[in-house]
C-alpha cells in the first residue's frame, strides 16, 4: 500500500473525497500547554507547504480557539483547495461570571461556556457559529460531535440522542446536506458502545473514531469498524497516537485518553517499543499508517502543535515498514490477528 498526502478516498456513497491524511487541529486550542499565535500559523503553513489539504476542527477546541486560528489562515488560502471539518452539539456562549470563568480542561482557550444542544435549533446555531469563527461562508462536511459517556452520564446520552433523532436535530444536518451547504454528515464518538449505539440509530456517511482503533487498541474492529464496512460508512481515524504515547512512548508523562496512561497502557506499549526496536521501525510511523490499511478508513488526522511535528507526519507515509513487523506483533499478542495491515 502507497498513498502520499493527495491521495483520495470516497467518502461512503457521497461525491466528496477525502486526502487520506489531514490536519487534526485540537492543539491549536491548547490541548495540553498553551502555543503562541506565531508557532499556530507557522504550524499551519508548514501542514499547507506539506501539501495537507484537509483540517479538522471542532468549537470545543479551546473552546471556539481551534476555528479561529485554523479560519484566519485558511481564509486567505483559495476556497476551492482545502476541505475543512468541523462540528455541531455545542453551542458557545458568554460565560455567568466572565471574571471568574475557568477554560478548564484546556490549558488555554477562550473564555466561553459551553452548552451542548442537539436539537435542530442547536445544530443551526453552532453551524452558524461554526462559519464566523471560520471566517468561512461554507464547510464541506459536520460532525455530531461527543455524543456519548466520556462527557455526560448514561442518562443524558439517551436524552441528547432523542433530541437528535426527535427534536430534529439530523433533520437539520440533512437539511443542510441536501441543499448542497455540506457534502457529508459524521458522528464523532470516543466510547465503543455509543458509537454502536449511534450507528444504530441514525444514518451517516462516515464516523470520526477517536480513541478505540489505534496500533494499541483494536477493540472495535469486529464491531464498529466492521459495521462501518458493512454498511459503507467511511471511517476517519481521529487520535492516531491515541492521545500522545504512540509518540512519546511509555514512560513518566505518557498521556493515553487524554489523561496520564495506566499502568496496563504503559506495559503494552512497552512490548510494541521492544518489537519497533528489533524491526527498526519508528512506533508514530507505524501508529500513523496502521489505521489506513483497513479498507473502511478515509483518512488519518494526527494532531500537531509545532511544524516540525507535521513534518515528521508527512514524512512518515512514505517509510517503508517490513511485513515481518506486523507480523512479530501478531505473533506477540500487541496486535489483533485479523486487523488488516498495510502491505
Amino acid at each position: 500500500m502507497t498513498v502520499t498526502v493527495s491521495t483520495r478516498r470516497r467518502v461512503g456513497r457521497t461525491a466528496l473525497e477525502l486526502p487520506v491524511f489531514g490536519f487534526g487541529a485540537a492543539h491549536l486550542g491548547e490541548l495540553y500547554a498553551r502555543l503562541d499565535e506565531t508557532e499556530s500559523q507557522a504550524t499551519l503553513a508548514a501542514a499547507w507547504d506539506a501539501g495537507v489539504r484537509f483540517y479538522d476542527t471542532a468549537p470545543w477546541y479551546g473552546r471556539g480557539l481551534s476555528e479561529h486560528r485554523l479560519g484566519g489562515f485558511l481564509r486567505t488560502r483559495p476556497r476551492n483547495e482545502f476541505i475543512v471539518n468541523s462540528k455541531v452539539g455545542r453551542i458557545l456562549h458568554r460565560p455567568a461570571e466572565p471574571a471568574t470563568f475557568s477554560t478548564a480542561p484546556w490549558a488555554g482557550g477562550l473564555p466561553f461556556e459551553v452548552e451542548f444542544n442537539y436539537t435542530h435549533d442547536g445544530v443551526m446555531r453552532a453551524y452558524e457559529q461554526v462559519l464566523q469563527r471560520l471566517a468561512l461562508n461554507t464547510v464541506d462536511c459536520l460532525v455530531i460531535h461527543d455524543l456519548d459517556t466520556m462527557f455526560h452520564t448514561p442518562e443524558l446520552v439517551t436524552g441528547y440522542l432523542k433530541q437528535l433523532t426527535d427534536g430534529g436535530g439530523l433533520k437539520a444536518l440533512e437539511e443542510l446536506k441536501a441543499a448542497g451547504d455540506i457534502k457529508a454528515i459524521g458522528v464523532g464518538n470516543n466510547v465503543p458502545g455509543n458509537l454502536d449505539e449511534m450507528l444504530s440509530a441514525i444514518d451517516v456517511d462516515f464516523a470520526i473514531v477517536a480513541m478505540p482503533y489505534t496500533l494499541l487498541d483494536q477493540g472495535v474492529l469486529d464491531s464498529s469498524m466492521q459495521r462501518c464496512l458493512d454498511r459503507g460508512i467511511s471511517v476517519i481515524i481521529g487520535a492516531p497516537f491515541a492521545s500522545g504515547i504512540l509518540v512519546t512512548g511509555s514512560g513518566a508523562g505518557a498521556m493515553y485518553a487524554y489523561g496520564k496512561a495506566p499502568p496496563e497502557v504503559q506495559a503494552k506499549v512497552r512490548g510494541i517499543e521492544a518489537v519497533c526496536a528489533a524491526h527498526n521501525v519508528s512506533m508514530p510511523v507505524a501508529a500513523l499508517q496502521f489505521p489506513l490499511a483497513h479498507p473502511a478508513v478515509v483518512s488519518v488526522i494526527p494532531g500537531a502543535a509545532k511544524a516540525s511535528e507535521v513534518q515528521a507526519n508527512v514524512a512518515a507515509l512514505a517509510v517503508q515498514i517490513p511485513a515481518a513487523f506486523w507480523s512479530d506483533l501478531k505473533a506477540q499478542g500487541l496486535l489483533a490477528a485479523n486487523a488488516p495491515v498495510p502491505g
